[in-house]
């Protein structure tokens, strides 16, 4: 929980899963110390990176997978005076499983975290309020949600909040390219545990999501096994158990050879390019291994010929620094989103 949090409170809720139906899905609401504003607190929504497959991951349960990160983190944004509301993404904690790196989906929870937030406080919390204005945020799996959200969030909302635009870091673009490279002997040495986890997360829920795709097919009995135990294990035992295992050995075929594979996984981790009606930030590590530069870079020139409101910036740093480097620009571009009036 924040430093900088009056109180906070666990809730379920009804949003979307990826296979377009009704689901669960569980988060948290953070309320910042202090006077509320009038008309309740402004509130960010939060979309959290990869946290892990199983149950036990939810970071409304144990709390986050990087506490010494995100913490401050969240922190800072509350100093600001806005209140947190964090989805854990359908699946994860409620029935099904949670599809990894399906912006759809997780987009859906970002923006439906809200209307719950706000309808808790209302029915529950005798002095405290959020207000109909909001900005999502996210990092890594959660900046593709965050993305997904700032495109379908005016659209999906209605009536009953005020989308004014969001804040992504290591969105994870064109993400379709790398999985199709997977196959034996693609890598020459082993990757680093964090990426082989979140890669094994990844292909994981892909089965889960496609099982047509027939992905059992092409995996050696080790990437069966640890896509089985993905299901389960949390994001930093788990990736601490492969380091030194190179992700190549988990195939015994190239994954771009099956039927349909190349639309299925496109169309599961695509990320909208057009469409945008408020402003939005995006923030790019040139030393990102998890997502790297150059797909982000050729997603932004889309982006931008399209004549869409991003804003970019890019930060000599990794995965993790960049999230936290970036913070210095992205709270005042919120908070520029926060003083807009009108559309």
């Amino acid at each position: 929980m924040p430093q900088t949090t009056g109180s906070a409170f666990r809730l379920k809720y009804v949003t979307k899963n990826a296979f377009d139906r009704r689901a669960l899905s569980t988060g948290a609401v953070f309320l910042p110390r202090g006077k509320m504003p009038r008309g309740g607190w402004p509130v960010i929504s939060w979309a959290h990176g990869s946290v892990g497959l199983g149950d036990g991951c939810a970071p409304s349960r144990v709390g986050s997978a990087f506490p010494e990160l995100e913490r401050p983190y969240l922190a800072n944004w509350m100093r600001q005076g806005y209140a947190i509301v964090a989805t854990d993404y359908a699946g994860l904690g409620t029935p099904g499983l949670l599809a990894v790196q399906n912006h759809q989906s997780a987009g859906h929870n970002v923006i439906d975290m809200v209307k719950a937030g706000r309808d808790y406080a209302q029915k529950h919390l005798r002095h405290q309020r959020l207000a109909r204005q909001w900005v999502a945020v996210g990092q890594s799996e959660g900046g593709g949600a965050a993305m997904y959200a700032a495109r379908y969030a005016t659209e999906s909302e209605g009536r009953r909040l005020d989308y004014r635009g969001a804040v992504a870091t290591g969105v994870p673009a064109h993400l379709e390219r790398i999985l199709s490279l997977l196959r034996p002997h693609v890598f020459p040495a082993p990757l680093p545990g964090m990426v082989t986890a979140n890669g094994a997360y990844i292909f994981t829920s892909l089965r889960y999501v496609h099982p047509e795709l027939g992905l059992d097919g092409v995996l050696t009995p080790l990437g069966r096994l640890t896509f089985d135990r993905a299901e389960t294990e949390c994001v930093i035992g788990f990736a601490n158990s492969l380091e030194g295992v190179n992700a190549s050995d988990a195939f015994a075929g190239p994954v771009a050879s099956l039927p349909g594979w190349k639309e299925k996984v496109s169309e599961y981790t695509a990320l909208p390019e057009s469409g945008f009606d408020r402003p939005f930030f995006i923030g790019q590590g040139t030393k990102d291994a998890s997502t790297p530069a150059g797909g982000v870079t050729e997603y932004v020139k889309a982006l931008q010929q399209n004549g869409e409101p991003v804003t970019f910036k890019t930060y000599d740093n990794d995965h993790l620094g960049t999230w936290i480097e970036s913070q210095p620009d992205a709270i005042p571009f919120v908070r520029a989103l926060f003083a807009r009036t009108g559309g």
